[in-house]
């Protein structure tokens, strides 16, 4: 071996990032700044979208990172503090705007209960996001413990933006929007298990009528935005606690006597 190859190989390897899936995260955490200052300047269907739009940031940079055997620490790193600002920060934001300047109206402790909601939303996505850091290596892949916070921050969103159109929503509006974000926070800390659709196979063949679905889920999202993704993301929400309490119920009805046992 030369002397020249010698000195090559003694030289520190240049440290650096991978620039597409960092990319695709810094488009996630400019999609939540950009839902934060929406909702600053009261354009409150904005700040809306952006928060869906992280989302779809969200999904792609794991997966091109994956695909293209790019992952790495500063990566993970990365994507979480994005994600803590686009689905922990920026929907409380956004609820925060849009609701408390109202509620403060009906009385100085109204305004204090949804400044208190926004926050327990922040608090319960931080946590949500440590444990998931810390559980990572050793968890079920197949399930998410608690409502994973993309999902969360899509309710609080979607009420928002569905509810942006409301001029004058009233008390029972304002109480009912702090209420979906004070409900998301709390289900994204607890132990229920949603599925996480990780395992879901792409190239797996599926019926022909399946995919006639494809277009009827846009199309549907398409024709009333709002409605829909508040309605699907809902419906995900309490599927866990739902089938929890299902569960509940079907062995407490097992475990009691029958009529005339002694």
């Amino acid at each position: 071996m030369s002397t020249d190859q010698t000195l090559q190989d003694l030289k520190p390897r240049r440290k650096g990032i991978y620039l597409l899936p960092n990319l695709l995260t810094t488009g996630c955490l400019f999609s939540g700044f950009y839902a934060i200052v929406a909702a600053i300047d009261k354009h409150f269907a904005p700040a809306g979208m952006a928060v869906f739009v992280a989302m779809i940031f969200d999904t792609l940079d794991g997966r091109i990172a994956r695909a293209t055997h790019t992952e790495s620490a500063f990566g993970k790193e990365y994507d979480s503090l994005a994600d803590m600002v686009a689905f922990g920060l920026a929907p409380a934001i956004v609820a925060y705007q849009w609701g408390v300047v109202r509620i403060a109206e009906f009385g100085h402790y109204w305004g204090r209960f949804g400044w208190l909601a926004c926050f327990f939303y922040t608090v319960a996505a931080a946590l949500r996001l440590a444990r998931f850091n810390a559980r990572a290596a050793g968890a079920d892949k197949r399930y998410f413990e608690g409502l994973p916070s993309p999902s969360a921050a899509a309710i609080v969103a979607a009420f928002v933006w569905f509810s942006s159109e409301w001029r004058e929503p009233g008390l029972a509006g304002l109480i009912a929007a702090f209420l979906v974000t004070a409900s998301a926070g709390a289900l994204m800390v607890s132990r229920f298990s949603y599925p996480s659709f990780k395992q879901f196979d792409l190239d797996r063949r599926i019926k022909f009528v399946y995919m006639l679905l494809v277009p009827l889920f846009f199309v549907l999202i398409a024709v009333d935005p709002p409605t829909m993704l508040l309605s699907m993301f809902a419906t995900y929400a309490v599927s866990a606690p739902v089938l929890w309490a299902g569960r509940r119920i079907r062995r407490a009805l097992r475990g009691a006597p029958t009529a005339g046992s002694s």
